[in-house]
């Protein structure tokens, strides 16, 4: 088998058996085509799945220079340098091809883990950006060590906290007699306080979808997620997936799982729900510490006209 032809069976993979949407199928291959296209101009001939497996780190390095400064002579000028958000994006792709050829193809490569990404500039803490929530959650789907009930698992707390506000603490305190969920939540958080949320309709499939896969039978008192042995699922499981997720996919290391809570906020905030709604569904005892969402959305709005605006 020739490499491309590996490309179009991983995308095959992603689009049904990971059941990847469309616009990351199309963003993995896109590029992971520029990263064999490279290859094969680097090494003057086509490759087959074989020449994959001896890539050497220098090679990908060679390949990440390339994409950041885009030589003229091979571009013909009209292409700029890629960030390095999404340098590491790219390399996010690459490595997950090169897992699918060593765990579906027998076609490891170990020089792949050696090479890490550019350094992201961290910048001030933000929530993470409607985009980025869909990128995190669709990632999960790309990982080949987990199982598919573990990935229903992980995109159903995922979609869970960000859909509906929650700290990891209140996502993982969800009993069995909790689901299938309905049009509303009833939620303690700190300070015993109750609130009710509404449930929107993918929160409501996802866990559905997870309790379908799910393969121990629970209890009504038992917590609703699950690790990976049977135990109750960690706070700390959830942590190390974003994690792992941010990093694949090149984002600040502050979109943490409070970052989808903060999300929940400022889009809210953005689409012109009123800071005291806002305040009741996320249970803060105080006005002013929903305010800080304000400055938020106010730098968005600011970076907007800045782009937008002809006299900006």
């Amino acid at each position: 088998m020739n490499a491309r032809a590996a490309l179009t069976a991983w995308l095959d993979h992603l689009t049904h058996e990971r059941r990847a949407s469309p616009r990351t199928v199309r963003a993995y291959g896109d590029n992971v085509l520029a990263y064999l296209n490279f290859l094969e101009r680097h090494r003057g001939e086509a490759l087959s799945v074989s020449d994959l497996g001896g890539i050497a780190a220098a090679e990908l390095r060679a390949y990440l220079a390339f994409r950041r400064e885009p030589p003229p002579s091979q571009n013909g000028g009209g292409d700029e340098g890629l960030s390095p958000r999404s340098l590491s994006q790219s390399l996010s792709s690459i490595r997950a091809f090169h897992r699918y050829l060593d765990h579906r193809l027998d076609t490891p490569n170990a020089a792949i883990d050696l090479v890490r990404g550019p350094r992201i500039k961290v910048g001030a803490p933000r929530p993470v950006s409607e985009d980025q929530a869909h990128g995190l959650i669709a990632e999960l789907s790309l990982d080949p060590d987990r199982e598919d009930w573990e990935v229903a698992r992980d995109e159903a707390v995922l979609t869970l906290l960000w859909g509906c506000g929650l700290r990891i603490s209140e996502g993982l305190s969800l009993a069995r007699r909790d689901a299938p969920l309905g049009d509303s939540l009833r939620i303690t958080g700190k300070g015993g306080k109750t609130r009710i949320v509404p449930v929107l309709d993918i929160v409501r499939e996802r866990i559905d979808t997870y309790l379908a896969a799910l393969p121990f039978a629970l209890e009504a008192d038992d917590p609703l997620f699950r690790a990976k042995r049977g135990g109750p699922l960690s706070p700390r499981h959830v942590q190390a997936t974003m994690q792992a997720l941010r990093s694949r996919l090149g984002l600040s290391d502050r979109a943490t799982p409070h970052a989808l809570r903060h999300s929940f906020a400022t889009h809210l905030l953005g689409a012109g729900a009123d800071l005291r709604s806002i305040q009741d569904l996320l249970g803060h005892a105080s006005l002013s510490t929903t305010q800080r969402y304000t400055q938020v959305d106010a730098a968005g709005l600011l970076a907007a006209y800045g782009k937008a605006h002809p006299r900006a």
